[in-house]
Order: structure tokens, then sequence, then C-alpha cells
């Protein structure tokens, strides 16, 4: 496709979807039923392979399924991430109850202020139904009840969450409460983006976090329905969560995921003035539409050759590696053959002698451990090829250590 003729392409595409698309009603907030405006279209840039500029002062953007980062802004930072907090809170009942099980409600979660599902001291609930509330409708008394439950108390939940936060490595982030209504807990948008990943990993959060619409029984009268607070889900084609949050302190931030192409990206969006989809749906496009998956290297793959002791010795690569490439820097990949330290003859064929380090604009990418294809013995004997039928232990040898670190790469 011609340079001029692919911009004019994915607007026409996304006029056709926008136009497909509904737009989201105003979000009902239970129990009294008022409105959270929510915007009807999106304002992204044109595509480009320029990443965009954006409102907010941190951000991420990453592939969903492989955790590579495609876009950074201060990704680092510690700020205070709101109703997000809630996105550890699922993952952390996810991980301790099941979903099928029913609570009780205390007097603490009928208490709960800001957004609240209007929970009753004494309700039986199920813990499925107070998930939907606090991912769609970020019902606060949801998140006590929850914590009750998991914990006995909310102190004791938010010990769990935090101790929870260590174990996924998350060393920018603090929680202090499982709403995050408090302002007082913290994270970034690279630790949010680690984060969101594990919650992933759990099918009901996936499920739950692209539903738009779920109705929770009430103890009399009608059911309560609840409507997504993502409107991405409306606005963005693709769109499959995740999470919403936004207060004077913490600003308004996102985390977006998307699916096109066969792949899924995610965005975080933190501390937006004025709203965070914009800035979402920027990066979202960017990912999508900027970026293509590449084969860098491929099992087996001869990529070089390393020198020991006077003797060259020939290396394959020992696993595939598989990257998203920004299209515009698809001719700027940089291998480097790097061997292992302190190389001595003898080697045997399906040794690692070194690592096949891939670089795109001066940043590595990707590493790939380099086994040697011969042996070879001391005292320069010559070395023995392992491609011919005189030595064919050889060929098995390298096929065994390449089939090891097959295996070893799903352990």
């Amino acid at each position: 496709m011609r340079g001029w003729a692919r911009p004019i392409v994915c607007l026409i595409a996304a006029a056709v979807c926008a136009a497909a698309a509904p737009t989201p009603p105003p979000t009902p907030v239970p129990p009294f039923g008022s409105a959270s405006p929510f915007p009807t279209r999106l304002v992204t840039p044109r595509p480009s392979t320029r990443p965009p500029k954006l409102s907010a002062p941190s951000a991420e953007l990453a592939d969903l399924d492989t955790g590579q980062v495609l876009y950074a802004k201060a990704a680092r930072t510690r700020r205070p991430i709101a109703s997000v907090t809630k996105i550890m809170t699922a993952l952390v009942v996810l991980e301790r109850l099941d979903p099928s099980a029913t609570v009780t409600a205390g007097p603490d979660a009928a208490r709960a202020g800001g957004a609240r599902l209007g929970l009753r001291a004494g309700e039986r609930i199920t813990v499925r139904n107070l998930l939907y509330a606090l991912l769609l409708s970020s019902a606060n008394d949801a998140a006590v009840a929850l914590s009750d439950a998991v914990a006995g108390s909310v102190p004791a939940f938010v010990r769990l969450m935090d101790r929870r936060a260590g174990a996924l490595g998350l060393r920018d982030t603090l929680f202090t409460s499982p709403s995050g209504l408090d302002d007082a807990g913290y994270s970034s948008a690279s630790d949010l983006m680690a984060l969101t990943r594990a919650a992933y990993a759990r099918p009901l959060f996936t499920a739950i976090v692209r539903t738009k619409f779920w109705d929770v029984p009430a103890p009399s009268g009608p059911a309560r329905h609840l409507e997504n607070r993502n409107p991405l889900l409306w606005l963005y084609p693709g769109a499959v969560g995740v999470k919403t949050g936004s207060t004077a302190r913490a600003g308004h931030c996102l985390v977006a995921a998307a699916g096109g192409n066969g792949r899924r990206v995610a965005a975080v969006v933190l501390g937006a003035p004025v709203e965070a989809f914009d800035d979402a749906a920027s990066l979202l496009n960017f990912g999508l539409l900027e970026f293509s998956r590449t084969v860098v290297v491929s099992r087996g793959e001869t990529i070089g050759a390393i020198g020991v002791d006077g003797v060259t010795i020939p290396v394959v690569a020992a696993g595939d590696l598989v990257t998203l490439v920004r299209k515009d820097l698809s001719g700027t990949i940089e291998r480097r053959l790097r061997p292992v330290a302190g190389l001595a003859l003898p080697i045997r064929a399906g040794d690692r002698i070194g690592t096949d380090e891939i670089r795109v604009e001066g940043r590595v990418i990707g590493l790939v451990p380099a086994l040697a294809a011969i042996s070879a013995p001391p005292s320069g004997a010559a070395p023995s090829p392992a491609g011919f039928a005189s030595g064919l232990s050889e060929v098995f040898r390298v096929l065994l250590a390449l089939i090891r670190a097959l295996i070893s790469a799903f352990l």
C-alpha cells in the first residue's frame, strides 16, 4: 500500500467502526441512579509511527500477552491510582475465594462511601456478583465486603494486597485500601501493567472487565443494573477492558486493553487532567497499527561463529525470538554475538558458548542463547562437523540441547 493511502484507509475504517458502535449511555450509579457522563467520541491523532503526544504525565503501552513494552512515559513514577486499585483487589479475591461462594455483607460494607452497589448489612451475595460490582461500577461497598470475606477485615486484606504486590515484583506500589478511595496508596504505570497481566491470567477477570452490563439481585425489589464505567468498550473497536479511576489527587486514571490483528495490547494512563480515554485510545492505536510481529531468530538457525583458542566454532540459536518491531524500524535490527566469558577448548556440540543480543535503536529487545554447532577437541585437532554422516552423534547432541532449551522455556 502506498504511504499516502494507508492513513486514509485507517481513518475510513475507524469512521465505519465508530458509526457502527453505539455510544455508551450515562452510567447509573447505584443505589440512587445518579448519572456519570461519558464521552461519546474519541479524539486521537492520525496513524503514525511516531508515538502520540499525551496529556497524562505518566503512561505505558505493552503487549498484553508477552509484556513487551512498546511505549513508556515516566512509567516508574509513583502516583496515586484511585479505583484502579481494584484490579489488585480482584486478583487477591480470585486467588482466594470460589466465585460461587456466598458472603454476608457487614455493617462496614453498608457504610462505605463513594460509588456503591447499595449493599445492606446482613445481605447475602455471591463473590461473583461482588466482583462484577467491583470492576464494572467500581463499588466501594463491594470492595469492603470482599475484603472481609477473604481476610476478616479491611486492614488484614490490605496486607495481603501488599504481599501480593511484593510477590509480583511491584517495587513502586503500596496499597492502603481495597478501593483506592483514600488516595493514600500509590503505584506506577509499569507496575500496573505487570499487575494487569497477572489479573488477565484469571479467566473470570478477563470476562468481567469486557462486560458492558450486569444485573445483581437485590434483597427486595428489582435487580441492581450495573453498567461498565469504561466507555472504550463502546467507542473503541476491539476494546476488552479494563478499569477506570478518578479522584482529585490522582486525576483521571485508566488501564485499557484491546485486541486486533491477532494481538492484544494494554495501555496504562495515570494523572490525565481532564479524561484518560483519548490518551488510552491513542496508545492502543499506536500499539495495534504501528507494530508488526517479526521473527528475528529461529531455533536451530546458524547465527555466526565464535573463535576459541584459534578454532572457529559456528553457533546456532537455542530458541526463537519473535517480537514486535515498530514498522519504520524493521530495517534497523542489529545483532551482536557475545561469547561466554572464559571459553576454552574442548567444546562439545550443544554447549552454550554465547548469547545472540538483538537491538533496535540501540535498545536490547531480546537475548537468545547460542550453542556450539560442532565439537572442538583440545590440542588444535580439527573440529568434527555436526552435519555429515560421520558426525551424526554431534547432530543428535545439538538437537538434544535445542529440545532441552525448548522444554525449559515452558517450565
